[in-house]
């Protein structure tokens, strides 16, 4: 999840708002953005790219 802090920031939120916006744990969206997760399930990218009101693509392809 390469692009998720930089899209995230973009929206000017925090984790823990992104957290709340999107039903994904506070612990889950720091550990993709800090690579000690690089796995995710679909589902999990599809809630934060509509949080963020991105496609989900971008999430995966930008760099943080």
């Amino acid at each position: 999840m390469q692009g998720l802090k930089q899209v995230r920031l973009e929206a000017k939120l925090t984790q823990e708002q992104l957290a709340k916006k999107s039903g994904i744990s506070r612990v889950t969206i720091a550990m993709l953005e800090s690579g000690k997760q690089t796995v995710a399930k679909s589902s999990t990218i599809i809630k934060l790219a509509d949080a963020l009101q991105v496609e989900p693509q971008v999430i995966l392809q930008l760099k943080s």
